[in-house]
């Protein structure tokens, strides 16, 4: 542009040509248009040049020359007078010409966008009341299993599976859909609790429970003996207890139903029911098969009992040992060990056996809170996930009331859970010294999550280590010392063997105490 508004003929024809060629610069668009169009094939009979179409190609390549012929300030002009009226006419047939494929064009952008659009939303516009209640539970899992891999299977594929292909029309089907997600896992622990169950689930932490007083888990070892479940513990007082069913016993039916295949949550299902039914249980114990008729009831979970032992001695120093039982971990036990602490000291007492046979877990932050009471400072538990430590529990001593007396921890293998986080504390911390048996074996720790319709989901969150760093899943706290194999489980009998020398029993203080 420059050189041309230094050109003395500026206003003369070339300008024209070249603002002739700019009015109808459709044109060359038009040329690139069909060029664009042979390529693609976006049009019917777009591939081919019409006869006008060469002729406007023509005109524009003539044009180009009357502009490109400008030399040295001179004007070599070649024919142009002809060529502008060609390209007048070229620039209508153009408008005629691309209008009509203009609008086929933009109509079908226009059709596929519109596709894509319903396409990429027809999942979420299809998303049905028991749909989201699926996701619910699957999202619930996706933020808190502790296997990431979620047993080696892409989670986010299944959710899409489930959807596209699980019958979700009723809640029972939505429910059927959230127990078959679950068995994927292949993790005992982790199971959908209908909104009954759900709420059965807490009323047993929180200190009652209608059933026949069992704690039930799987076997830890296969011997050759017939598949089943095992009793970690019978409730003292319980009907299974009154009736003589033990730890470590193997329930093998139900009311006749076999054991066999049947998963922990559902036989605890059958052993609850209302106050006053009765349910039938086929037992092994040790080679012996026995049937036993159980009438349900209503079964206190007070988790403590406690009893002062006076052993014979001389003088102040005589020894007076507070025994303290504990059950269950439930919403009570932190404070029940407490009053049993404050009540025995007020008796004088000078050391503590704190007995956790029979003790199936509960509670998680129980047995957090029961810990600090006997530890004046260090770690409780290393809570871990696939990626290592994710979370310790320590105390500073703040909450400790008995960290000084001398304290002896019973366990066996019906020790599980929130018992076993505690004794593996007392243990690796040295506060304490244990006699028994290897506990039971279970570490791996569940939170209970609740859903919209009041249903829940028990989910496997972690696993824990002792503070020696030492995973008892399956192996169970070792400890330091055996017991007796006679000796009592209640506690009378404890007192007894200890100011009895003469009992198979007998333990002294030193031996009770010693490292």
């Amino acid at each position: 542009m420059e050189l041309l508004a230094s050109s003395s003929t500026a206003s003369l024809s070339p300008h024209f040509a070249i603002s002739s060629i700019y009015k109808n610069h459709n044109c060359i668009a038009k040329v690139a248009t069909l060029q664009i169009t042979i390529s693609v094939g976006l049009f019917p009979g777009a591939a081919m040049e019409t006869s006008a179409d060469m002729d406007c190609r023509s005109s524009i390549k003539e044009s180009l020359n009357v502009l490109f012929s400008i030399s040295y300030g001179q004007l070599k002009l070649r024919r142009y007078s002809g060529t502008l009226q060609k390209l007048m006419d070229c620039s209508e047939r153009f408008r005629q010409h691309v209008s009509v494929h203009f609008v086929r064009l933009l109509v079908g952008v226009m059709l596929v966008m519109s596709l894509s659009v319903a396409v990429s939303k027809s999942p979420s516009w299809a998303l049905t009341e028991e749909n989201l209640l699926f996701l619910e539970a699957w999202r619930t899992i996706d933020r808190a299993y502790i296997d990431k891999t979620f047993n080696g299977q892409s989670w986010f594929r299944y959710r899409e599976n489930a959807l596209r292909n699980e019958p979700m029309n009723t809640r029972e089907q939505t429910y059927m859909a959230i127990r078959k997600m679950l068995a994927t896992l292949d993790d005992p622990f982790t199971r959908f609790l209908e909104p009954e169950k759900f709420k059965s689930l807490r009323s047993g932490t929180q200190g009652a429970l209608t059933g026949v007083g069992l704690s039930i888990g799987y076997p830890t070892q296969f011997d050759g003996s017939p598949a089943g479940l095992v009793v970690i513990s019978a409730a003292p007082g319980g009907p299974a207890n009154r009736a003589g069913i033990l730890s470590g016993d193997v329930i093998l039916a139900i009311d006749d139903t076999s054991t066999k295949t049947m998963g922990i949550y559902d036989a605890a299902e059958r052993l609850q029911g209302p106050e006053g039914s009765s349910v039938e249980l086929t037992i092994r114990s040790g080679p012996e098969i026995k049937h036993v008729a159980l009438t349900r009831e209503k079964v206190s979970l007070n988790p403590v009992k406690s009893r002062l032992c006076k052993v014979p001695g001389s003088g102040r120093d005589s020894p007076r040992i507070g025994y303290i039982k504990l059950t269950s971990f439930n919403q009570n036990a932190s404070g029940a060990v407490k009053e049993a602490i404050d009540t025995l000291r007020s008796n004088g007492v000078n050391a503590f056996v704190l007995d956790l046979r029979d003790n199936s877990g509960g509670l998680f932050p129980e047995g957090i809170e029961i810990a600090k009471i006997w530890l004046d400072k260090g770690v409780i538990v290393y809570i871990c996930d696939s990626r290592g430590v994710r979370d310790i529990y320590d105390t500073d001593g703040s909450n400790a009331i008995a960290a000084s007396e001398p304290l002896a921890v019973l366990v066996n293998k019906g020790t599980a859970s929130a018992s076993e986080i505690l004794a593996g504390a007392l243990k690796d911390n040295k506060r304490a010294v244990l006699f028994g048996e290897p506990t039971y074996g279970k570490g791996k720790i569940q939170s209970v999550f609740e859903l919209s319709d009041g249903s829940g989901l028990a989910v496997t969150v972690a696993r824990y280590e002792t503070p020696a760093h030492t995973d008892i899943d399956k192996v169970g706290v070792i400890p330091d010392h055996p017991l007796p194999t006679s000796f009592p489980k209640d506690e009378e009998g404890f007192c007894k063997c200890l100011q009895d020398p003469t009992s198979t029993c007998h333990m002294n203080r030193i031996q009770l105490f010693a490292r």
